[in-house]
């Protein structure tokens, strides 16, 4: 996945950046698994089942940008694969060199 493909799935917000996503749950193993259209695809372990799976992937947004955790939160799609989420203390530069190949 390159740097222009990542820059469709993120906005550049007030504090941070929001992710549209597109997430996998019960996968074998918590990690980004590249694009879902113009969506991040982020497989994930916890099943999809009293929010564990939208705390997975708040938790890893976090782990990954080494952030508390009160930094991620779920805009939208609650109970959807498909899911906004705000992830503070973030610029977009720094999300894309991360994710970027």
């Amino acid at each position: 996945m390159n740097s222009g493909e990542l820059s469709q799935a993120l906005k550049s917000a007030d504090g941070g950046v929001i992710f549209s996503c597109h997430v996998q749950p019960n996968a074998s193993r918590t990690a980004i698994s590249g694009m879902y259209g113009t969506e991040l695809k982020i497989a994930l372990k916890s099943p999809p089942v009293d929010g564990k799976a939208n705390k997975e992937l708040c938790r890893f947004l976090t782990d990954t940008f080494k952030l508390p955790s009160s930094s991620a939160e779920v805009l939208s799609g609650h109970t959807s694969r498909k899911k906004r989420v705000f992830l503070r203390g973030v610029t977009l530069q720094q999300v894309i060199q991360e994710f970027a190949t």
